[in-house]
């Protein structure tokens, strides 16, 4: 169960798609739209059960201690920054995927029951800090649950897969997104509907790695994807997708 295996590497090759219909054609039903809820959290609640992690432990003990250790530090922890760092923004949902997809190693994954990859998830979040309560974790219930530091959002780790929406300017010999959102996790490249309507931020991306020049699109809206140069982005970001959402921004 190889927490670190998958390393995804996004291609620097850009495209520049108008979407600007579909902005129009969306943007007043979602700015009428009411907010939608607070995504529920690990540390929203109990999600699993202490017998539920006892039988958990006893099945790592035997298929994956050799590869993996509970605590922060030694051979791919399954707790502490490190780990949260990797799952950041994601859900416990996804880490559930994970672990069913590779457990007890990547060409065993799924041999094990729905209930055993349960109480070895069950069994992480515990190593992680969380408190058991009355019932039993399963996929259904944990799927939209997010992942998140106790004190709120973490620095992404470098190399992590983003969605950025902001204003491209170019104030030098760099292309820059200015007012842009706050880093969105994700799985694919490309835009979401709501990009061309969500509200901005206020930090600036410069975009590096850019194959295509974007002049003619300077003073509008884009969306953004690729890898996190540096942790939080601290040195840009690895171009792979550029969307024009609308043509103006903000």
């Amino acid at each position: 169960m190889d927490m670190a295996c998958v390393t995804r590497r996004a291609g620097t090759g850009v495209s520049v798609v108008a979407t600007v219909a579909l902005a129009a054609s969306l943007g007043s039903a979602m700015m009428n739209a009411q907010a939608p809820a607070a995504a529920k959290t690990i540390w929203d609640g109990p999600l699993y059960t202490e017998e539920q992690a006892s039988r958990g432990n006893q099945v790592f003990g035997s298929t994956c201690a050799n590869c993996h250790t509970l605590g922060s530090q030694g051979n791919r922890p399954l707790s502490g920054e490190k780990f949260i760092g990797r799952y950041t923004q994601k859900t416990v949902g996804d880490l559930f995927a994970f672990v069913q997809k590779n457990m007890p190693n990547p060409n065993g994954g799924g041999t094990l029951s729905e209930n055993t990859y349960s109480d070895l998830v069950a069994l992480i979040l515990k190593s992680n800090g969380l408190p058991a309560g009355p019932s039993d974790l399963t996929p259904a219930a944990v799927a939209a649950v997010q992942i998140l530091p106790k004190d709120g959002p973490a620095v992404l780790p470098a190399g992590t897969l983003v969605r950025v929406v902001g204003c491209l300017a170019k104030p030098g010999a760099d292309f820059v997104l200015t007012s842009a959102t706050a880093w969105e996790r994700t799985d694919k490249t490309g835009t979401m509907p709501a990009d061309a309507t969500r509200a901005l931020g206020d930090q600036t991306v410069a975009l590096k790695f850019l194959m295509t020049k974007l002049d003619a699109q300077i003073g509008k809206r884009m969306s953004v994807t690729g890898l996190l140069i540096g942790a939080g982005g601290a040195d840009g970001l690895n171009v792979s997708t550029v969307t024009r959402v609308a043509e103006t921004c903000p």
